[in-house]
């Protein structure tokens, strides 16, 4: 029977352990595929295919940012759930096969106005299986590594998705090119339906694979029950983690002022093809893939707020250069993929991370479900604020006081002003702040 508070170095080298681990690798990396396929310029391109504004596509590309929102319900009922492995592989492999439902929809024999309805639907629905369950995923498979070596580990799981997806990317992207030129996009739309169907189920292998939660090994052991005044007692009572709350919510609203944007800005603007934005991507990636373990080393020896502190100080450049991408300087879409997803290296497994420094191990699914939730709604305030300053812009011209500008562009000289406003939080407040080591 495993213990219920593994601390013994030998038990994260046992075969159930290194089991538990591999799998969650697989199965973030299936996940990641998935993520890609309802993102950036493939989803622009099915929203583009039903008839939408960029505007509008701009609003539903940033639903994940909303989306969050949805984790709420976790801080209501992760204590009365019972079996954390059932409820997270029933609503993960939920919202993995309401994504690909998203490219049946062209081929319903119904309206465009309908067709908008039900990919809403769809997107809003996928992503509340997938965050509602979001945070319990995290600790629970995470619950089976050395809590020295997390951030390594996180470097290293995302390393495969990277390494891997950078494959994927390419070999979708040549799909689509293809099939849109001649003239069968919907033929494109049906293969990302059915590779996204392949990985689905890849998906629910994985999870299967990984072990019960220590709590849960042992049906003598009760499930910890705290009140909600406790539970906000040790989140939002708690002054480090409502400083951390502030940091993720300005650095969503840094990023989707702008980069729910970009995908029909690299299509429509800059008019790139599909395939020559995944190769951008695939550059991108294998940079971050690059520094990915150097990231995670970094913030294992210093903490977490540092690497995402350096991380940042990144996405800020990442977002300057963009302010100068036109038509004729395309290019500098290439310098700043490279630095943005550079950038996430830091952020992205970080921004989770953190949470442990700051909050009892005990509230970490509610912590994680209330910051994910109040920095998502900022996040998607953000990009209804983005939506209408493009619209501007753009109905203006693409002019700004006389001077011409995309709005994609004045939206990147915004997010790099908040960006900017993030490291100093991060430098000045939460890097000073005192680390729990649990």
């Amino acid at each position: 029977m495993q213990p219920t508070h593994p601390t013994q170095p030998d038990l994260y080298s046992t075969p159930p352990y290194k089991r538990s681990r591999r799998a969650y690798c697989m199965q973030a990396a299936f996940e990641y595929f998935i993520a890609i396929l309802v993102s950036d310029a493939y989803l622009a391109k099915l929203l583009m295919y039903v008839g939408l504004d960029d505007w509008l596509i701009g609003i539903i590309s940033s639903f994940i940012s909303a989306a969050f929102l949805f984790q709420l319900t976790a801080v209501f009922l992760v204590r009365r759930i019972r079996n954390t492995k059932r409820t997270v592989v029933f609503f993960n492999i939920l919202g993995c096969v309401l994504f690909v439902s998203l490219y049946l929809i062209p081929f319903l024999p119904v309206s465009g106005g309908v067709k908008t309805v039900l990919i809403i639907l769809c997107l809003l629905f996928a992503y509340f299986g997938n965050y509602f369950v979001g945070s319990m995923l995290f600790k629970w498979a995470n619950s089976f590594v050395d809590p020295a070596k997390r951030a390594s580990y996180s470097a290293a799981k995302e390393m495969i998705s990277l390494l891997s997806g950078m494959v994927f990317t390419l070999i979708v992207g040549v799909v689509i090119d293809r099939c849109e030129s001649l003239g069968r996009l919907e033929a494109g739309f049906l293969f990302i339906a059915v590779a996204g169907l392949i990985l689905a189920v890849c998906c629910l292998v994985c999870l299967l694979m990984i072990a019960k939660p220590h709590a849960e090994v042992s049906a003598a052991e009760p499930h910890p029950s705290h009140s909600m005044r406790e539970v906000l007692s040790n989140t939002l009572g708690n002054k480090n983690f409502v400083h951390v709350i502030i940091l993720m919510s300005l650095w969503s609203a840094a990023k989707y002022m702008t980069v729910g944007f970009l995908g029909t800005y690299k299509t429509g603007d800059l008019l790139l093809t599909v395939g020559t934005i995944q190769i951008i991507n695939i550059a991108g990636n294998l940079c971050r893939f690059a520094l990915s373990k150097l990231f995670g080393r970094y913030s294992d020896r210093t903490s977490f707020a540092r690497g995402m502190e350096l991380a940042l100080c990144i996405a800020a450049a990442a977002f300057a250069l963009n302010m100068f991408t036109t038509k004729s300087t395309w290019w500098c879409i290439i310098l700043y993929t490279v630095l943005y997803d550079v950038s996430f290296a830091g952020t992205n497994q970080n921004s989770s991370n953190i949470v442990y420094s700051y909050v009892d191990e005990t509230y970490f699914v509610e912590a994680m479900a209330i910051k994910n939730s109040i920095s998502g709604v900022v996040g998607f305030a953000s990009s209804l604020v983005g939506a209408r300053i493009l619209s501007v812009v753009q109905n203006a011209g693409n002019t700004v006081f006389g001077i011409p500008a995309a709005g994609q562009q004045v939206l990147s000289a915004i997010s790099c002003v908040l960006t900017v406003v993030c490291v100093g939080y991060l430098h000045g407040v939460i890097a000073k702040q005192k680390v729990m080591k649990q």
